[in-house]
């Protein structure tokens, strides 16, 4: 068994001066004194990659900048899904016995330590090196494939997916921190420019900097520590070419699996962190968990059915979509903000349900890495 005791997060945005490993310290400071733990309490560390930072040896890198000493320390790199990824590796090194306390932490300044040609080049390396990248293929195009292929068949529109941006927009505006809070509608998104149709401008998340964090631990060492009940991840392909479906992914059989080793159905959950790198992303993956029928997500947003106050709140700070993306701690934002509605620690935002359980899902790649994880509160 092992708990989520503590969080921390950085605002997402500009930090001008900002650099992988002062993000990832201020998340993880942040961290620490949220679980009630001192650094020398902390004998495990995850860290996912920085595109700023390229360094072959981040954890211990960072562990010697942060002034810790691990006897276990590992880097995690499948994209997206990293954050979940590094979660459900500390839940098992943990229930393991290897360390006790494991700090997990991202940062990056995305938006201000690179231009924007060369984060696209690096991302855009997803792509299979000889048949897609020399085609000048970026990630959003790749989505926009996807995204073609699955509205042509699920019969999902345009105006669906505008519906999850705004409730991702709606959420940011009262979340402290968010990169983007300035309200927008319906026809806002439609009217948002081309990127890589049918994908427009605010179907895109935006290139923050950022840092976050959390600490797994063996026991629960304060009142708000929550439960990891149960884990899986599927990995279905890398490279979109070779992908043996463009409208069923990994989301499918990743959740079910947590689902069966946590002993609790989809209709149990009472909170949803979804990975949203794109609108379709997070279409298609309430879809295919099972959380709206296949082509419904968008109306069910429009509904209500994801609000703070609706039947199963979504990304309650904004998701990646409008409270940014930093790269992996990105993700680890969602794990944050899960953790603080569930303690009922979410200040003005605070959701008025009281759910018990919570399923958090990651994307990496071209919808082909995908982790969930099912988190309990036990107070």
């Amino acid at each position: 068994m092992a708990w989520i005791t503590g969080v921390g997060v950085t605002p997402y945005g500009r930090h001008e001066g900002s650099s992988t490993v002062s993000l990832m310290s201020e998340a993880a400071t942040a961290a620490l004194a949220d679980a009630g733990l001192e650094r020398r309490d902390i004998d495990g560390l995850v860290c996912g990659y920085s595109t700023t930072l390229p360094h072959l040896m981040l954890s211990t890198l960072f562990a010697e900048h942060f002034g810790i000493v691990p006897s276990y320390a590992h880097g995690v790199q499948v994209g997206g899904a990293s954050g979940l990824a590094m979660a459900m590796l500390s839940h098992l090194v943990v229930e393991g016995g290897a360390a006790r306390n494991i700090l997990v932490v991202a940062g990056e300044n995305r938006l201000t330590g690179q231009s924007r040609d060369m984060t696209m080049q690096t991302l855009a390396q997803a792509g299979q090196h000889r048949y897609e990248v020399p085609l000048g293929a970026t990630i959003p195009s790749y989505y926009a494939l996807i995204a073609s292929r699955y509205m042509h068949e699920i019969g999902l529109r345009s105006e669906d997916l505008a519906e999850l941006a705004v409730q991702m927009r709606r959420n940011a505006v009262r979340t402290p921190g968010a990169h983007l809070r300035d309200p927008i509608t319906r026809d806002d998104v439609l009217a948002s420019k081309p990127i890589a149709p049918p994908l427009r401008f605010m179907d895109c998340c935006p290139i923050s900097d950022g840092g976050a964090a959390f600490v797994i631990s063996k026991d629960p060492v304060n009142a708000h520590s929550l439960r990891i009940r149960g884990c899986s991840q599927a990995h279905t392909h890398q490279h979109l070419t070779e992908a043996p479906s463009l409208v069923e992914f990994g989301a499918g059989p990743s959740s079910s699996r947590a689902f069966a080793n946590a002993g609790v159905g989809v209709a149990d959950i009472g909170y949803a962190a979804i990975y949203d790198s794109f609108t379709i992303t997070l279409a298609i993956l309430l879809e295919e968990i099972g959380f709206s029928a296949r082509g419904a997500s968008g109306r069910d947003a429009a509904a209500g059915r994801y609000a703070p106050d609706g039947a199963l709140p979504l990304n309650t700070h904004g998701g990646l979509l409008s409270y940014g993306h930093c790269g992996v701690g990105g993700a680890l934002a969602h794990v944050v903000e899960m953790h603080r509605q569930l303690t009922r620690r979410a200040g003005d935002r605070q959701i008025p349900s009281e759910p018990a359980l919570a399923l958090l899902h990651g994307d990496g790649g071209i919808m082909s890495s995908h982790v969930s994880m099912v988190v309990e509160r036990t107070q």
